[in-house]
């Protein structure tokens, strides 16, 4: 007797039901880039347009590629859109978490309108926003708006890494993002690290470290060397004396 099927896991679909019982107009609040080894942290705060909602919206992790640009572009035209960005420096500077609601705090201050409600992917929330916000763990898969911000913001960073790559070419970033694959890892062995890297990473960090005492060693024996120039010149005098 062959084995029954395993039933596939059904895909949960986000709703508009958070955001129609909250004070209009809400927005849905998402980052992209918390986990890569360079670049810079995105988020988006989108507003919908209730009786235009792109067909097919979802989570941007549910979605391939070439739909999340599809989707993008409908909200550019259908929704008010705000983008945040937190640079690699504020990273380093704030952790990955302070710059991921950092950036979540600048997207919402792009809106053209200003929200009354904030739904925010996540167990935290941006301590600047000017409006009350619920936190809602896994919000890009469960509410409609958040899951906008979430296409919208990985669209946006896509873009960056993009343009980031033909800048430094090599690391792959126009398909890996930035994140810590084999290939990104070859090069950084290869090539080294760029001002985008993420030093407090620990790969990042462990590469950093390695460099800085190969860059000690080699001043090391660059000051030895010179101190032996002199030597040997004196040398040479009392001998020819």
């Amino acid at each position: 007797m062959l084995p029954s099927a395993v039933p596939a896991r059904p895909v949960t679909l986000p709703h508009f039901l958070r955001e129609s019982a909250a004070p209009w107009p809400v927005c849905g609040i998402d980052e992209v880039g918390r986990g890569p080894w360079a670049g810079p942290v995105v988020a988006a705060a989108v507003i919908l347009d209730p009786a235009r909602l792109p067909k097919g919206l979802r989570d941007s992790k549910q979605l391939t590629r070439r739909r999340r640009a599809e989707i993008a572009a409908m909200l550019h035209e259908t929704a008010r859109i705000g983008l945040g960005v937190a640079s690699v420096e504020e990273i380093e500077q704030l952790n990955i978490l302070g710059a991921s609601l950092l950036a979540m705090e600048r997207a919402v201050a792009q809106l053209p309108v200003p929200p009354r409600h904030a739904l925010v992917d996540g167990n935290r929330l941006p301590a600047g926003l000017p409006c009350p916000a619920e936190a809602i763990p896994g919000g890009d898969t469960l509410c409609l708006s958040v899951a906008a911000a979430s296409v919208v913001a990985k669209v946006a960073r896509d873009r960056m890494m993009a343009e980031l790559a033909a800048r430094h070419p090599g690391y792959g970033w126009e398909t890996n993002m930035g994140y810590g694959t084999r290939e990104h890892a070859a090069a950084l062995d290869r090539l080294g690290l760029t001002i985008h890297h993420r030093r407090s990473f620990r790969p990042i960090r462990r590469l950093a470290a390695i460099a800085e005492e190969m860059a000690g060693t080699e001043r090391g024996e660059a000051v030895a060397a010179g101190a032996e120039g002199p030597v040997q010149a004196e040398a040479a005098e009392e001998a020819a004396l």
